[in-house]
């Protein structure tokens, strides 16, 4: 039977397999593509759940333990990674939905399986893992910020309030709320219902990346031209920030494994928590802004391929 263990290490491979499943069963299933789309809130409620209930909340002060580490990633994530972002999408063009899916996904820090790939990429992942709380919280204070700064009016024509705080309430806040009660009784009455949702990151990623670009893939046609202009901003993206994050790691004097874990962490972004945000966006701009985040999800997990092989041999190597 395999592990837990096991199936975190293949996860890169199961989603794939997943992606290459999905586009199939989009482009030939055209049918299904109604009922794979009401699928979509059940698994992304449930993964978010998933997520948030391995996040270690109650050591949260340990994310500040650290403080070159903790001064490293807000430098990375919430100042370095915005003027980056800011900067490249001076290279698409100045379209709202555009640059509203681009602003979602690369200026909000993984808070999952970047654990992972930091293992993988011979990183501190017990540093990273300790930073998601802080991670999580400073993001979702900081996007509204954000996009403000970034597209001002339009950003607020383009989003209706009334369904971005429901989707706020139905995909962070009640998973988060489950999360942390589950945590609670884990600690007083055992751990079943917490080690059994330990296995579910995995699987629901895998579901719900399958709903998602099976039943979107047929609307994408009309946004392949957009989507062609995002891809080499997302290339650049993972490009250009190992090699800010490693200076700042070396400017504030990192080990070498935490330094890897800081630029996992500068470039690996959080496609999936931020969806549903895209979801509750209008239908005339919803599609198009779906699929640039899912987008940087496919660009993201190649990258990442290639990430946890270059940065220990290559970007940051072992003295």
């Amino acid at each position: 039977m395999i592990s837990r263990d096991q199936l975190e290490k293949n996860q890169v491979s199961i989603y794939i397999i997943t992606l290459l499943l999905a586009g199939f069963t989009g482009l030939n299933f055209s049918q299904l593509h109604s009922q794979l789309e009401n699928l979509i809130p059940i698994f992304l409620g449930i993964l978010m759940y998933s997520m948030f209930v391995l996040i270690p909340f109650a050591a949260l002060k340990e994310s500040f333990s650290n403080r070159c580490f903790f001064y490293a990633l807000c430098i990375v994530n919430f100042i370095a990674v915005p003027i980056v972002v800011w900067v490249l999408t001076f290279f698409i063009p100045d379209y709202p939905p555009l640059l509203l899916g681009v602003y979602l996904v690369l200026l909000t820090p993984c808070i999952d399986y970047v654990i992972v790939f930091t293992a993988l990429g011979k990183g501190n992942e017990k540093a990273m893992l300790s930073a998601t709380p802080f991670l999580f919280v400073a993001q979702m204070l900081l996007l509204p910020f954000y996009l403000w700064l970034f597209i001002g009016e339009q950003a607020a024509n383009a989003v209706e309030v009334a369904p971005f705080i429901e989707a706020f309430v139905t995909f962070i806040v009640i998973p988060l709320v489950f999360a942390l009660i589950v945590q609670l009784l884990s600690k007083k009455e055992g751990s079943r219902v917490y080690e059994l949702s330990s296995w579910f990151p995995v699987p629901f990623m895998a579901l719900t990346l399958f709903v998602i670009v099976a039943s979107q893939i047929g609307k994408l046609a009309g946004s392949f031209e957009w989507i062609l202009k995002v891809i080499p901003v997302y290339i650049a993206f993972m490009i250009i920030m190992p090699f800010i994050s490693k200076r700042i790691g070396k400017w504030l004097k990192l080990d070498i494994r935490t330094g890897r874990a800081l630029i996992f962490s500068g470039s690996t972004r959080n496609s999936l928590v931020v969806l549903p945000f895209a979801l509750a966006m209008p239908e005339e701009i919803r599609s198009l802004v779906v699929a640039v985040i899912v987008t940087q999800t496919i660009v993201e997990i190649i990258g990442e391929l290639i990430y946890i092989r270059l940065i220990p041999q290559f970007v940051l190597r072992d003295k």
